[in-house]
């Protein structure tokens, strides 16, 4: 085990068409498509040793700190529960490696975006501290392991309601085509996208935050009560979002950035008929106003109800509209697009 602190990075994304179609029971009973990508915002975990028989735990950007005794099994009802969980899973495989778990150890984690973002980025910091676990124990971990590992951890030990692209895209980063099975089961199609139309593509984004964070659980909820007794508006909504997700893939393919918008629309108008609290009135305004300064089409990134909204806009008026939702009380900028998915690297060595 070295001494030098490990960090890890994983890149929060945006769901471009087919949001929704990943959740627990659509995608079981007829299979999910989702269609994203990741931007240059990230989730991060700093593990580092101690000799104090500690381990502490420091969401630096949520201001929590926790200290408990090192290698003990945490309570995962309470505090920091994603760092507990994913402490907990790796704590056997540490010491069956060698690791001197007694000794103690400090995680530091921050996100470049709050909660309730809409960027997935609690799934992507689970992706991050489980990479910068598997280094620090030297555990064998491939890619689709590591994202089925996230899923397992917060979907299912710590009962999140939510769905699985977010794991994924964290894990294999860059524009990617996701099916999801019944099973559990996942397989991610990375798109050879030209780079002309990813430049394209790029200048034409704007991301822009509303101003308030969402209850993405209780939403979620509200879509997965609604799949469950067959509810035939959000089903059909459903069926129209994957339908969605496969004619973006090939929009995006082939460069049509006319069509991309189109899906973009009809996508939002769909996610709105999924659960009522989606939108609010505040952020329909807020879109009106993004249509107002210049966007061909926007849609919020996420389960909705707040977070960030993304739009398209041709590239010439980008700073136009990025003014115009500025003026309208969101917090809008341009973003980038990121072809690599979780990353580790150790503290370089003091000069």
């Amino acid at each position: 085990m070295t001494q030098r602190a490990i960090r890890s990075r994983a890149p929060l994304r945006l769901g471009l068409a087919g949001g929704g179609t990943d959740l627990s029971p659509f995608c079981d009973a007829y299979g999910g498509v989702v269609l994203n990508c990741t931007i240059d915002r990230y989730a991060y975990a700093f593990i580092a040793p101690r000799d104090d028989g500690r381990t502490v735990f420091r969401a630096r950007d949520i201001g929590r700190e926790e200290e408990h005794r090192a290698g003990a099994i945490l309570d995962t009802d309470d505090g920091l529960r994603l760092h507990r969980c994913t402490y907990n899973h790796f704590l056997g495989g540490l010491a069956a490696r060698g690791v001197e778990v007694g000794r103690g150890l400090t995680l530091t984690t921050v996100v470049d975006a709050p909660p309730g973002s809409g960027l997935g980025s609690s799934s992507a910091l689970v992706v991050a501290i489980c990479e910068a676990f598997r280094v620090y124990g030297g555990e064998p971990l491939g890619l689709y392991d590591l994202a089925r590992l996230a899923v397992e951890i917060e979907r299912v030990r710590l009962r999140l309601d939510g769905g699985r692209q977010d794991h994924y895209a964290a894990a294999f980063g860059g524009m990617n085509f996701i099916e999801f099975f019944g099973d559990g089961r996942a397989i991610v199609n990375p798109l050879r996208v030209d780079r002309s139309i990813l430049n394209e593509f790029e200048a034409s984004l704007v991301l822009c935050f509303t101003g308030t964070s969402r209850d993405s659980e209780r939403i979620i909820r509200e879509q997965t009560a609604n799949m469950r007794r067959h509810d035939v508006r959000a089903l059909d909504a459903l069926f129209a979002l994957k339908s969605a997700a496969i004619d973006m893939k090939q929009a995006v393919l082939s460069g049509e950035i006319g069509r991309i918008a189109e899906i973009l629309a009809e996508s939002w108008a769909s996610k709105k008929r999924t659960a009522g609290a989606v939108s609010s009135g505040a952020l329909d305004a807020l879109f009106e106003a993004g249509l107002a300064a210049g966007a061909r089409a926007g849609k919020i990134s996420g389960a909705g109800g707040g977070g960030f909204m993304m739009f398209l806009v041709a590239p010439e008026d980008r700073r136009q509209l990025i003014e115009g939702l500025n003026r309208a009380g969101g917090q809008a900028s341009p973003v980038h697009l990121t072809s690599k998915g979780v990353e580790t690297w150790l503290q370089p060595r003091a000069s």
